[in-house]
């Protein structure tokens, strides 16, 4: 995991490290910015909480992140280490754009997260790509849920189904999960106020129908289709 501490907030670190954790074990913590300077002070009380490793790099000149660079140039040691099997980079910036790609490129995992304001080149670079506004309590992004709320999401899954379908007609939900990421990798439930893409597609029957059917009685599988 690295972080640009220009571009993140530490209120936020216990949600990032959790949400991260649900795709792998994270190995290397660090997080970038010039601790010289007083807007860094808020991140201090979250290292030792988190064992994040803080990195130091002078902002030379005015108007130029170094920040940016020196997290470039350690994910391509990291790369070429061959030491991690995936990177999450937590920043809002386009410049990670090029990164995601290159790293992705070597067949490794890129996860990103940022705020819902992320440029979409960064986004759609990244396998997967988690708002910050969906990591947070649930008082504090009532207003982000009911912004998003309102875009059209049931095309993306439309299609997402269209993708997926079996000769029955029914789609697999965990294909359309999948099929959801390629479309776009920033699609995510909590977006529009549900915990799961089950939930979420329930909240349309009018649209969508679903099904469930258990093996050895424990563990049910979830089929969706389109309604004609």
């Amino acid at each position: 995991m690295l972080i640009d501490g220009d571009n993140a907030q530490p209120s936020l670190i216990e949600y990032i490290l959790a949400e991260t954790a649900k795709y792998g074990i994270v190995t290397t913590r660090r997080i970038y910015g010039d601790w010289t300077v007083p807007q860094m002070s808020k991140w201090k009380d979250s290292l030792h909480s988190y064992a994040v490793q803080p990195m130091q790099q002078f902002h030379y000149t005015v108007g130029k992140n170094a920040t940016d660079s020196a997290l470039i140039i350690d994910a391509m040691d990291l790369l070429h280490a061959g030491t991690v099997g995936g990177f999450c980079i937590v920043s809002s910036d386009s410049d990670y754009t090029r990164l995601a790609t290159r790293i992705r490129e070597q067949g490794l995992f890129v996860m990103g997260i940022g705020r819902s304001d992320t440029p979409k080149s960064f986004v759609n670079a990244c396998e997967v790509f988690v708002y910050t506004e969906n990591l947070s309590p649930q008082a504090e992004r009532k207003a982000q849920v009911a912004k998003l709320a309102s875009s059209n999401w049931t095309q993306k899954v439309g299609r997402a189904i269209e993708m997926a379908v079996q000769d029955d007609s029914w789609a697999f939900l965990g294909a359309v999960g999948s099929h959801l990421r390629q479309l776009d990798p920033a699609f995510d439930p909590r977006s529009y106020g549900y915990k799961q893409l089950s939930l979420l597609i329930k909240s349309c029957p009018e649209l969508f129908e679903t099904r469930e059917s258990k093996i050895k009685g424990k563990t049910s599988l979830v089929h969706v289709k389109l309604k004609s």
